[in-house]
């Protein structure tokens, strides 16, 4: 019987704080709703954006110290161009940072052509491919979309890369000379994967 009293009584106050609310009217709730309402916007708009999950683009954590230039808008296009070249194979943000590790490892996202005494060989392009070891043409290996394609489809065929450190899955497609370089890279290519896998 108390109960049902006290709950009366708190129905019936909640009901007079309502009826004098809509009685106050917009004056007072105009006042405090924007300043409510903008948090709850800007969490939802974060979350639309769907950064990928960190854990998800370093799953073994980063490799010794790490390296970090600052990018041109030439360089970030090439990050940006890996990117949708690995969303066009068919592949996650996990390959996007290990191409884009290496990109910064081979040619600091600088697509370059031949560099005359200062080339290895004949590699070019962003990931320092050569066409006499069969990666392509010149044309072909200096375009961003299709020389990240080629590595794509060099690291899928490495078996079980999704469990490797980026320094070994990068090294068993690039099979360079200093294998543990790519290591450095590895926070900067899954930041810029983070901010350009959904734009």
């Amino acid at each position: 019987m108390t109960s049902k009293l006290l709950r009366k009584s708190v129905l019936g106050v909640a009901g007079l704080a309502f009826a004098g609310g809509m009685v106050a009217g917009p004056v007072s709730g105009a006042v405090a709703a924007p300043a409510e309402a903008a948090p709850v916007t800007a969490v939802v708009q974060a979350e639309k954006a769907g950064k990928p999950d960190m854990g998800k683009l370093v799953p073994h954590g980063v490799q010794g110290a790490q390296s970090r230039i600052d990018l041109s808008d030439e360089q970030v296009a090439n990050a940006k161009a890996i990117v949708a070249a690995t969303k066009k194979a068919g592949m996650d943000e996990r390959a996007a940072v290990v191409a884009i590790g290496t990109a910064l490892q081979e040619s600091k996202l600088e697509n370059l052509g031949h560099l005359g005494d200062r080339n290895d060989h004949d590699s070019q392009g962003l990931f320092q491919q050569r066409p006499s070891s069969g990666w392509g043409t010149v044309e072909q290996i200096t375009d961003p979309e299709y020389s990240t394609l080629a590595f794509l489809k060099g690291l899928k065929q490495v078996d079980g890369w999704q469990d490797m450190p980026l320094t070994v899955a990068a090294q068993t497609v690039q099979v360079s000379a200093y294998p543990d370089h790519y290591a450095q890279w590895e926070q900067q290519a899954a930041d810029l994967v983070a901010e350009h896998w959904n734009n």
